[in-house]
């Protein structure tokens, strides 16, 4: 009893935001089963939370034509997908961030390198041990980049940014092709990442990432069926068709 209210809570937080979703089939045994009467008049089903809605049907006609709802199963995977949207969204403003701090980089190359080579053996002479700073040798590598090559890492950035971004549109959207972009192109970069991994060493945000990266691929190939995994596509929407309620009713009906 409490797993069923447990499941039935996203349809009804769904319903409190988006409204309720009523129906009336054509079918009269059908029809009877969704509807009913009271005080206040007829009363109807919802297709997504099935609680009795006050007022007439939103629609009418054949079973068939019936809205498809999100509900049960594939409203859960919607909420997952959308909160995956979410962080690629961010990971698109922090690529596009750092894509325009290269490009900053880039225009200032010069005048960094002159205030570099200025302060640098004051810094020495100082006393302070510059040398060992990791941060200086990293900026050291960044200011004998080419830059030609401090262009081309901002055009590779900015790819990457837009290729998060359509990611996390697909996703949100909930299409079906945004879900095969999103594991095509998560997968392209794993590879990248383990050598991340392998090369500059374990940290909580790389090892973060992949496992993020990794669980979003399998989810989507397991839980979306594709690339023909568990039946494919029509095994998928069979599933979400034996979910609505008009059917299940239906079958109830039926039997």
């Amino acid at each position: 009893m409490g797993t069923a209210l447990d499941r039935a809570t996203w349809e009804l937080r769904t319903c409190a935001r988006r409204g309720h979703v009523t129906y009336a089939p054509d079918d009269e045994a059908l029809a009877e089963r969704l509807s009913g009467t009271t005080g206040l008049g007829e009363v109807w089903r919802c297709l997504r939370c099935g609680d009795f809605v006050p007022g007439p049907p939103h629609g009418r006609g054949p079973a068939d034509d019936a809205p498809m709802v999100i509900r049960g199963k594939a409203l859960r995977q919607a909420i997952i997908l959308r909160a995956l949207a979410v962080e690629r969204w961010i990971r698109a403003v922090v690529i596009a961030l750092a894509a325009y701090a290269v490009w900053k980089f880039h225009g200032a190359q010069g005048s960094i390198q002159a205030a570099f080579d200025r302060d640098l053996p004051l810094l020495r002479n100082a006393g302070i041990k510059v040398d060992q700073m990791t941060a200086i040798h990293e900026l050291e590598k960044a200011l004998a980049a080419k830059p030609s090559t401090l262009a081309l890492l901002t055009a590779a950035l900015i790819a990457y940014a837009v290729i998060e971004l359509v990611e996390g549109v697909g996703l949100w959207l909930l299409k079906r092709w945004g879900e095969y972009f999103a594991v095509v192109a998560t997968s392209v970069f794993l590879p990248l990442e383990v050598y991340d991994l392998l090369s500059k060493g374990v940290t909580t945000t790389r090892l973060g990432a992949f496992v993020i990266n990794v669980a979003a691929v399998i989810y989507l190939l397991v839980s979306k069926r594709l690339f023909g995994l568990r039946g494919g596509r029509a095994a998928y929407d069979a599933e979400r068709r034996g979910e609505q309620l008009l059917d299940v009713e239906r079958a109830a009906a039926r039997a």
